[in-house]
């Protein structure tokens, strides 16, 4: 009879994590994880979880020392708004109206006037 070759199943490698405050790596078993707020983090496909970035660490006390980290920076909300706005003109079909667009992001038209103003002056500053 014909008989089908049993190949040996390779073993794939874990791919290994890295610690967000001293970068050493380590296997994903070992990481100790969680979220902390951060206004520049848009999730590209669950936007309940924008504004909320995960982070990795070799032990607790690193992350807590990530998450004292975080908690010193400011949460812009402008910079959250941006970011949801710049994942739907990115993403499926264009946007044409500011109805649209304010329906696509669920913010308000005058939010979304805002995080484009945010967005506007700091582009002044990085480019100027």
């Amino acid at each position: 009879m014909w008989g089908r070759r049993k190949h040996a199943r390779r073993s794939v490698a874990a791919v290994p994590e890295l610690c967000d405050l001293c970068g050493r790596t380590f296997p994903p078993e070992e990481a100790v994880c969680g979220h902390v707020a951060d206004s520049s983090a848009v999730n590209p496909d669950d936007p309940l979880h924008d504004g909320l970035r995960r982070v990795t660490a070799c032990c607790e006390a690193h992350l807590e020392a990530v998450r004292a980290a975080y908690r010193e920076r400011p949460f812009v909300q402008e910079e959250l708004w941006a970011g949801k706005i710049g994942r739907v003109l990115t993403s499926g079909r264009p946007v044409l109206t500011m109805t649209e667009l304010a329906c696509r992001t669920g913010l308000d038209e005058p939010d979304i006037r805002r995080a484009i103003a945010w967005h506007n002056e700091r582009r002044r500053h990085l480019d100027g």
